[in-house]
This record gives structure tokens, sequence and C-alpha cells, in this order.
């Protein structure tokens, strides 16, 4: 099997000054989890080494990044789930933890359990010796901004959603096994104790290797509510390709419940989409040593794997 890895650094609106630095993000992610790939590595560990990459990139709402709560600190949500067996592990509602997806990792392999949150999440972390980062320090003066301007009396924290840059990774390793890793902040402003289809198995990810791997992005109340990542996957079990999987799927999401997102996929065979109702989604994949990324509908532009990890090393 051909390895493949898809990532999107979230759906919705990308602001012109962010373009660039969201493109360069994903391409850096994706170019990193193939890497591993092409070394005959795991869908799994390429999965969270690309989403590992995107939550030390403050150009996306995971990890350092992330937006704030309405008290204004970070709480974050991860998944990660392993299309061999169902294994999957979550955490939600977290703080003070560089990559949360690590955390979920662990929560997968090193407990019966699938999902850990918010305190429980962090005494587990520091039994498994990851260090403590002072929550100060994930917060860019970008999403304090926006945190105080949602704190004003006429704003629309609505407005503020769009340009929100949850990441996530697909892939399939070439021994046909599949695997997704999504991570996020949440929504700007939102209560305390807020968890969205992030950390919930099915709805922010889903990986069999019977039928593929997906990861999803958008309203995250909208996603739960269809079980956006396991509807996908539903579609492909009865014949449909990624890319019409997930367009019916986002359309149901649409018609049925008003919500937008974006998703990225691959089959069991290969096959992969990176589709989206929101006007944009950043988002790169790799495959035959071609790297494919763009953030506009019908956007895509091409380079060698070369080419790219040599720009990479310029400075993209």
């Amino acid at each position: 099997m051909k390895p493949v890895i898809v990532v999107h650094g979230g759906a919705g609106r990308i602001f012109k000054e962010r373009e660039e630095g969201s493109r360069a993000g994903v391409v850096r992610a994706a170019l990193q989890g193939y890497g591993i790939l092409k070394r005959r590595g795991s869908a799994l560990d390429a999965v969270e080494e690309a989403v590992r990459s995107m939550e030390d990139d403050p150009h996306f709402n995971a990890g350092y990044g992330s937006v704030l709560n309405e008290k204004g600190e970070v709480e974050m949500d991860a998944i990660i789930m392993d299309g061999k067996n169902l294994d999957s592990g979550a955490v939600s509602a977290v703080k003070c933890i560089a990559n949360p997806i690590k955390l979920a990792r662990l929560v997968m392999e090193k407990t019966k359990h699938m999902l850990l949150t918010g305190c429980g999440a962090h005494l587990f972390a520091q039994a498994m010796g990851i260090p403590d980062t002072p929550g100060e320090t994930l917060i860019t003066e970008r999403s304090r901004e926006r945190w105080k301007k949602n704190l004003e009396p006429d704003s629309n924290p609505e407005e503020f959603q769009k340009d929100l840059g949850t990441v996530g990774a697909v892939a399939i390793d070439s021994e046909g096994n599949v695997a997704c890793a999504t991570s996020t902040g949440g929504l700007s402003n939102k209560l305390i104790g807020r968890v969205g289809d992030t950390a919930c198995i099915g709805s922010g990810g889903y990986a069999d290797n019977r039928s593929g791997a997906t990861s999803t992005t958008g309203h995250g109340e909208s996603i739960m509510k269809v079980v956006l990542a396991r509807l996908i996957l539903y579609h492909m079990e009865q014949g449909m390709s990624p890319e019409m999987a997930a367009d019916t799927a986002l359309d149901y999401m649409k018609t049925r419940v008003g919500g937008l997102g974006g998703v990225i996929v691959v089959n069991n065979s290969g096959e992969w989409a990176a589709r989206f109702s929101t006007k944009q989604m950043s988002w790169a994949t790799v495959k035959d040593d071609q790297l494919h990324y763009g953030i506009y509908a019908g956007e895509r532009h091409t380079k060698s794997v070369d080419e790219a990890l040599t720009s990479e090393s310029e400075g993209f």
C-alpha cells in the first residue's frame, strides 16, 4: 500500500493576512507526517506528529494559539483513533498542556478508558510525566484581543467564530492501517467546561480499516448532531468515493441543522478528499511523493515532495 496523509487547519474564514501562514502550516504538517510514513512508520505516528506540528503553530486554534473561554483561559479537546482495532483516546477541557494530542494518545495506550476530562486529564498527564505548561504561555496576542472584543456589550461572538482553525490529520500507512487525529481550542468565549465535537468519537474523527478515516472541523454542535465523521464512513461503506461521501454528509449537515464545516477523508485503498461547505479550509495532502494543498474551493497547488522540502527549509 502506498502511504497517504491528509491534514486540515480548520474550516471557516481565513483572513487575508493569515492565509500564507495557514498554507505553510498545513504543508509543514503534511510533510512531517509523510516523512514518518515513508520510513514505514505507522499511520498513528504520522497523524499524531502532523497534529502536534499544528498545535505548536500559532496560526491554528489548537495548542499554542487556542482561543479563550469566557474567563480568558485556554481549554482544549483532542482525539486520536487507530483503525486497526478501533482503539481511541481523547481528552477534553484540558488546560496547561502544550500538546493535547500526545495526551490523547497516552489515554488510548496507557488506560482502559477512551476519554479523560478536565482535572482528571490533568492528573493523568502529571502521572505520565507530561510537564505543565503555564496557561499564559499558550495564549497569543490575537486570541486575547479576540476575547476582549467579544466581551464588549455590542459584540457579535458569532462573527468571530468563523476564523477558527481546528486541526486534524488522517493517514493510511504501507501496511494498510488507517488513523485519524483532531485537536482544537474550541469556540471563542465559550462557557467554562464546554466540550465540542473534537473529543467525541464519531463526531470529531473516526478511523476503521474496513472503510477509512476522517477528521472534521466546523461548528461543533452541528457536527455532533449528525455524528459527521461516522456518517462519512457509513456513506463510504455503501460504496461512495471519499469525495462523494464527504459532500453528501456536509450537505446533510447544512440542510438538516444549518451547520457548516469541513472534512478530510482517506479510504482503505488510499483515495482521499478534502471538502468543505464554509468559505475556506486550509488543507494539504501527500501521495505518491506529490504534495497538494489549498485554501479556497477549487484551489489546488501541486509540488513534488523534494521541491516542497527545499522551499520549506528556505522558509516556504
